[in-house]
C-alpha cells in the first residue's frame, strides 16, 4: 500500500515540487493551502495544474489555524509542514502579526494534532535566518542562533516548538535550515524572480546593498530531496542545514543571468535592507553523514533552468 503524506503549503514554491516529486513516488499526498495573497493566487494554483491531474493527490483548501487537523493527519506517515508566512523584509511592522499567525501559531497547531497521529513523522521546513548575522562560517547547526529579522525569529520559535513536543510528548522530527532556494515556480518576491524579470522585461534591477553579499544558493530539488531523505531518517539528529554548495555573491548572480538571459542588466544599487544579513554558507557536513544528502545542481545550471521557466510561465500568463 503506497504510503499516505501531508503537504502543507502545497501550493506554494517548494510545497509544489515536493508535492509532485511524493507524486511521482506513488505516495497518496493530501495537499493543504490556503491560497494567501502574499503574491496572485492564480500562479500558485498553475504551481498544482500537474498534481491536480493526479489521481493520488487531494487537496484541502483551508487555513491551518481554522481547520479541523486530526482526522486530516489520521493515517498518515508524514507530514511536511512548508506553510509559512515567508520574506525578511515584509515581516516588520504591523506585518508581524501575520507572520506569528502562519509560522508559529500555525505550527503549534500542526504538532497538537500530531500529538493525536502516533507514528507520524513531521519534517519542518525552516530557514537559515535562525542564525542571524556571524562572521563564524560556515554556519553549523550548533552555532548561536541569533536571529536579525522577524521572520527569522518566527522559524527559529518553531524549531523551538518541535522541540517541546519531540521532548514532552515524542513526537518524530526533522528541522531542515533551507539556504537561498531559488528554480522554477520561486515567489515573485525573492531576488532571483525579481532579477530574471526586470532582465527579460529590460527593467532595471535594484540591489539592496553593494552586491558583495554572499548567499550559498540551494536549487529546488535538491531542498525536496533533503525532504524526502529526512522523511526516511530514524537517527539521533533533530536539526539539519540543507546548502546548495553554491556560495555565490549578488554580483556573482547577476553575471550568470545577464549571460543566461543574453541581456544588458542596468543594475542600480540601493541601501541594504533591514534584516539581511551579510554572508550565509552552509555546513552540510551533518546532513551529508545522517541523511546522504549530496546537491547536484550547480548555480549555472540551476539559473538556467529558471530562466528557462520564466520563459514559459511568461507566456501562460499572456495567453489567459
Amino acid at each position: 500500500m503506497s504510503e499516505r503524506v501531508i503537504v502543507t503549503g502545497a501550493a506554494g514554491f517548494i510545497g509544489s515540487h515536493l508535492a509532485d516529486r511524493l507524486l511521482d513516488d506513488g505516495c497518496l499526498v493530501t495537499g493543504i493551502d490556503c491560497f494567501t495573497d502574499y503574491y496572485d493566487p492564480a500562479r500558485k494554483r498553475l504551481h498544482l495544474s500537474k498534481a491536480m491531474k493526479r489521481a493520488n493527490f487531494t487537496l484541502i483548501e483551508e487555513d491551518l489555524n481554522r481547520a479541523d487537523l486530526a482526522p486530516i493527519f489520521d493515517g498518515a506517515g508524514t507530514v511536511f509542514h512548508l506553510a509559512a508566512q515567508a520574506g525578511v523584509r515584509r515581516s516588520w511592522g504591523s506585518e508581524f502579526n501575520h507572520y506569528v499567525d502562519c509560522n508559529v501559531l500555525a505550527t503549534q497547531k500542526v504538532l497538537e494534532a500530531l500529538r493525536k497521529a502516533p507514528g507520524a513523522k513531521l519534517v519542518y521546513s525552516s530557514s537559515s535566518s535562525v542564525y542571524g548575522e556571524t562572521r563564524d562560517l560556515p554556519m553549523r547547526e550548533d552555532h548561536r542562533l541569533r536571529p536579525v529579522s522577524p521572520y527569522g525569529a518566527t522559524k527559529l520559535s518553531g524549531e523551538d516548538l518541535c522541540e517541546l513536543y519531540r521532548h514532552n510528548f515524542g513526537i518524530d522530527y526533522a528541522a531542515l535550515r533551507y539556504f537561498t532556494v531559488y528554480g522554477p515556480r520561486q515567489r515573485p518576491d525573492m531576488a532571483f524572480s525579481l532579477f530574471i524579470l526586470a532582465a527579460i522585461q529590460g527593467r532595471p534591477i535594484e540591489v539592496y546593498g553593494d552586491g558583495r553579499q554572499t548567499r550559498d544558493f540551494t536549487f529546488v530539488s535538491d531542498a525536496v530531496e533533503a525532504n524526502i531523505l529526512a522523511s526516511r531518517y530514524r537517527g539521533g539528529e533533530t536539526v539539519f542545514n540543507i546548502g546548495g554548495g553554491s556560495r555565490a555573491s549578488v554580483l556573482d548572480v547577476l553575471g550568470v543571468i545577464e549571460r543566461g538571459t543574453g541581456k544588458g542588466l542596468d543594475v542600480r544599487f540601493t541601501a541594504r535592507a533591514s534584516g539581511d544579513v551579510t554572508d550565509t554558507w552552509a555546513d552540510t557536513s551533518r546532513a551529508a553523514a545522517e541523511l546522504g544528502f549530496s546537491p547536484s545542481t550547480g548555480l549555472e545550471e540551476g539559473l538556467a533552468k529558471e530562466i528557462e521557466w520564466y520563459g514559459e510561465y511568461l507566456g501562460t500568463v499572456s495567453g489567459r
